[in-house]
């Protein structure tokens, strides 16, 4: 495994069919905390990871485990200035998929609400 690659992630790509990958991405978008830390980012540009920490009111932990799923699938990068680590928006598409979702829900917010199959564990 590289060098600074979180323990989260295989050491090998897997292959998988579009449809998989497709699900990934918005599993990877399909946390509260991950959206919300996305949202920080790109209302402030960049933010120390104690600074997330604090905002949010999480732990240190947790927000670590969602920034490394945040930076290994490519939403948010990372640097290090001494033993300081600030994240922001790897890409500028990150910000108009969360805008596309915005307006799909604008017309959809009482049906996904009212879903319990989201929410199922299986």
């Amino acid at each position: 495994m590289p060098a600074g690659r979180p323990a989260i992630v295989e050491p090998e790509p897997m292959h998988l069919a579009d449809t998989e990958l497709v699900a990934r991405l918005f599993r990877a978008l399909g946390d509260a905390t991950r959206l919300r830390i996305l949202e920080l980012l790109l209302e402030e540009g960049e933010l120390h990871q104690m600074d997330i920490v604090r905002r949010l009111g999480a732990t240190q932990a947790r927000v670590s485990d969602h920034m490394a799923c945040l930076t290994w699938c490519g939403f948010v990068e990372a640097r290090v200035e001494g033993r300081r680590t600030f994240y922001r928006v790897a890409n500028r598409r990150v910000r108009a998929l969360l805008d596309r979702a915005n307006r799909f829900l604008e017309q959809n917010e009482a049906a996904i609400a009212a879903c319990r199959v989201i929410d199922r564990k299986e």
